[in-house]
């Protein structure tokens, strides 16, 4: 019997953040989360960035705790969410990194698309239309702001740099930033000079499994330990979707959180005209899997509405409100384009509720929970959108349906994605990200073996999945 060893995730979401301590052995997968803290946005008078050294010391913080829960650890994985990036100049950081949803990005798409057309750029980098990607948002940085940098670090890449002063570029999230060719899985030097970015800010780009480097000495002295950082697949999805517990030629996945990803995994990508006009992406997976998904703006609609009552105020206990909202009609709410770019940015997300409805002719919500109610419908009726389109377009046979990440968590939630989709929704694990996380890393240890399907088996088999039949 395999001994059971440990490694530490840190797993940082756009909302919050977390380090977990994995357990692996022979038909074991535990996670304890040793720390869990708050990813907040911070505006600044030239607009939205990231408190990135809060969230690094919030980070070290964390590792002590995994120390202390295993002095042993096998090594490090970080995983975040994608696009975003800091600028550094000889190891320095060069300003505060800007948050995806800061409306800088516009001028960007603009700049980006007097050089390379929306056609043409998909060809190159197989990536669905956001106006957020790391090529729009290089675009959109003042003049000479590239030019004093040296180098160009993706925040799980960034945070493993200040961990072990190596830089590198991870594949998965590398593959969310626009620069990368989508069949080659290299960086597209052609695209990245039409944009205007110096080539020499990329660095040298890792595989998931890969052993990135040892800790500094001053980070040793402030977690108390010591353990190799290896690349996981730190776009969170990527992770996520390693542990999902699924098979590859009868299922879709829907990774929910901020963001709800949907979508199936491919051997290659699907670079058709038919995949660009419909707004999906070809993001990199681990093990060169590629994610065919699409983008749903996700459970971030619901947590900014419930975040804006709060400020006012009023009652906003989710938990509550969920209730109250499942004894609302289906049929008396309106279903709304949730990916309307109108709920993108921070705000009052009823206003804008009924600004839609308002422009297509529907009735707006009355109560706080039909506001609810008409988030989760429309939610799920974009859920089962992009799974048609996207099992469509990659030829998968869905007969099922796998939704992880916060969003299992939510029942009324799940049981309308079976019925909107017509397929049984299997929710769980919630963990996901870090499970993913936690696999690689003890791959790369020895601690297990085999490939994706061997991963995933190992989830199904010590996690407890919840399963909801269409009505």
């Amino acid at each position: 019997m395999t001994q059971t060893r440990a490694v530490a995730a840190i797993d940082l979401g756009a909302t919050s953040g977390r380090v977990v301590v994995g357990r692996v052995g022979d038909g074991v997968l535990e996670t304890e989360t040793v720390a869990r803290f708050a990813n907040d946005p911070v505006r600044l008078g030239d607009g939205l960035h990231w408190d990135v050294t809060g969230l690094y010391a919030a980070v070290l913080r964390g590792l002590r705790e995994a120390f202390r829960a295993e002095p042993r650890l096998a090594s490090i994985g970080v995983d975040s969410w994608a696009v975003d990036y800091g600028l550094l100049r000889e190891g320095q950081l060069l300003g505060v990194p800007f948050h995806y949803r800061d409306e800088r990005t516009a001028r960007g798409v603009v700049a980006v698309e007097r050089t390379i057309g929306r056609a043409d750029l998909f060809a190159r980098n197989g990536l669905q239309f956001l106006p957020f990607t790391t090529a729009h948002q290089l675009a959109a940085e003042p003049p000479g702001v590239l030019a004093l940098a040296d180098t160009l670090l993706l925040m799980p890449d960034l945070l493993a740099f200040w961990l072990t002063g190596i830089r590198r570029a991870e594949l998965t999230n590398a593959s969310t930033t626009g620069l990368l060719d989508a069949r080659t899985r290299t960086w597209d030097d052609g695209l990245v000079s039409a944009i205007g970015v110096p080539r020499t800010l990329l660095p040298a780009l890792i595989s998931p499994g890969e052993r990135i480097g040892d800790l500094l000495p001053h980070v040793r002295a402030a977690v108390g330990g010591s353990a190799p950082v290896v690349a996981v697949g730190s776009h969170d999805t990527a992770s996520a979707v390693v542990a999902v517990p699924m098979h590859a030629d009868a299922a879709a996945y829907i990774s929910c959180g901020t963001w709800g990803l949907v979508g199936v995994e491919v051997a290659q990508p699907v670079l058709s005209p038919e995949v660009s006009a419909a707004n999906v992406t070809n993001e990199g997976g681990v093990d060169g899997r590629v994610r065919l998904l699409h983008n749903v703006m996700g459970l971030w609609i619901l947590t900014e509405t419930i975040r804006g009552w709060s400020r006012r105020g009023e009652d906003a206990d989710l938990g509550a409100l969920l209730a109250a909202a499942a004894e609302v009609p289906a049929s008396a709410v309106p279903v709304f384009d949730v990916d309307d770019a109108r709920f993108l940015t921070p705000g009052d997300m009823p206003a804008r509720i009924d600004a839609w409805c308002d422009e297509h002719g529907l009735a707006s919500p009355k109560t706080r929970p039909a506001y609810v109610r008409a988030i989760i419908e429309s939610l799920a009726q974009a859920f089962a959108d992009a799974v048609s389109t996207t099992s469509r377009l990659g030829r998968v046979d869905v007969r099922t349906v796998h939704l992880v990440g916060g969003g299992a968590l939510n029942e009324l939630l799940c049981q309308r994605t079976a019925d909107r989709t017509g397929m049984p929704v299997v929710a769980g694990p919630v963990e996901a990200t870090a499970l993913g996380n936690v696999l690689v890393q003890a791959r790369a240890a020895g601690m297990i073996s085999g490939a994706l399907e061997e991963l995933r088996d190992l989830v199904a088999r010590t996690h407890t999945l919840r399963r909801y039949e269409p009505r």
